[in-house]
């Protein structure tokens, strides 16, 4: 499948520690969850003269969306793998966790899947991701610095240690920590539970407009590689699929879709971040610098570019010359990767003859 690479550099080994496993963790029977249906435009409807956007996504709707985002943690083990419910999150933020392995944190505000999972365990720069869009965040279990902040209140959260077996529902087809799930239904009905507003959008992303969209410019690349480790495991493969307009996601050989559904990821903006990793303590934790701005690499519609990246109001997001960088309307995927060793030995490209 990925036999033409055209390496920007070579990719580098990049050795850590193992995975903890010192998540508290419970088994319940997973409870039937019931599917939250989309608003659609009635047919015949132009999208494009729609009069709204939904914030995260720049995509027209019908209606002003008024939805507080929701930021859920996705365990990305392999035995977690396929996931529920990405395919359905505007924005997905792929980190470090401990060792070698990354987490994501899927951020969802124009659409609301059936349920989302497997559900793992908070980390403090997650959370502080999860509060640049004002999300209600959704995690269980913690490490130490992320309990400090949960206990403190700095974000409206939802916790699988106090509501697992109530809002969160254990699947039987898998093993803790494996199989903690959560449905919008009961985000809702924890959310209510706790007193959270849900009813105001975060604020909205740029996004280029249709004159935009056809003065894209950059390298052209077929498909792209980020490779946080030497194991094919964790590497993420993203190839464009020129009669969609939009990347396909690969992991260790395997299309990233849904579980249930098995429909694909589908991103139209591949956002690859380099900063600052520290391992701070015995366990492999991180600290990992999202404030400082950097290096970062752009892809859209088939072509790549470098650019800078910059903290704008908590959100990661790209600048080109000082300014924001317009997104292409649609789903965007950011990988955070250490600046050790960098974007040119982490990053290759395939470029079609």
């Amino acid at each position: 499948m990925f036999n033409r690479w055209m390496a920007v550099s070579i990719v580098a080994l990049l050795l850590v520690a193992g995975c903890t496993k010192n998540d508290n963790t419970a088994v319940e029977n997973e409870d039937e969850m019931t599917e939250i249906p989309e608003d659609e435009p009635e047919e015949g409807t132009n999208k494009e003269e729609l009069p709204y956007q939904f914030p995260l996504t720049g995509v027209r709707t019908e209606s002003k969306s008024g939805s507080r985002a929701v930021a859920v943690m996705i365990n990305n083990d392999p035995k977690a793998r396929p996931q529920s419910g990405l395919q359905k999150a505007d924005i997905v933020y792929e980190l470090l966790a401990e060792g070698n392995i990354t987490r994501f944190l899927a951020i969802y505000q124009s659409e609301q899947p059936e349920k989302v999972g497997p559900v793992r365990s908070a980390r403090d720069y997650y959370i502080e991701l999860a509060k640049g869009y004002d999300s209600l965040y959704i995690a269980h279990g913690y490490s130490p610095e992320a309990k400090d902040m949960l206990d403190k209140g700095y974000i409206d959260n939802l916790n699988g240690i106090t509501y697992d077996g109530t809002l969160f529902k254990r699947a039987s087809f898998r093993k803790a920590p494996h199989n903690s799930y959560i449905s919008f239904e009961n985000i809702r009905k924890g959310a209510e539970k706790r007193s959270y507003e849900m009813d105001e959008a975060p604020s909205p992303l740029t996004f280029l407009n249709t004159s935009e969209l056809g003065e894209l410019n950059g390298e052209d690349a077929s498909s792209v590689m980020v490779s946080y480790f030497n194991n094919n495991v964790f590497n993420s493969i993203y190839e464009y699929d020129e009669a969609l307009e939009k990347y396909k996601r690969y992991t260790n050989g395997e299309l990233t879709k849904d579980y249930e559904s098995e429909e694909p990821v589908l991103l139209d903006n591949i956002f690859i971040v380099e900063t600052n990793h520290k391992v701070i303590d015995n366990a492999g934790r991180r600290k990992i610098d999202l404030s400082s701005g950097g290096r970062a690499y752009l892809l859209q519609k088939g072509k790549w570019k470098e650019v800078k990246w910059e903290n704008i109001d908590g959100k990661i997001l790209p600048t080109i010359n000082e300014k924001q960088a317009g997104l292409v309307p649609g789903k965007t995927w950011i990988n955070i990767i250490p600046s050790s060793p960098g974007l040119e030995q982490t990053v290759s490209f395939d470029v079609k003859e």
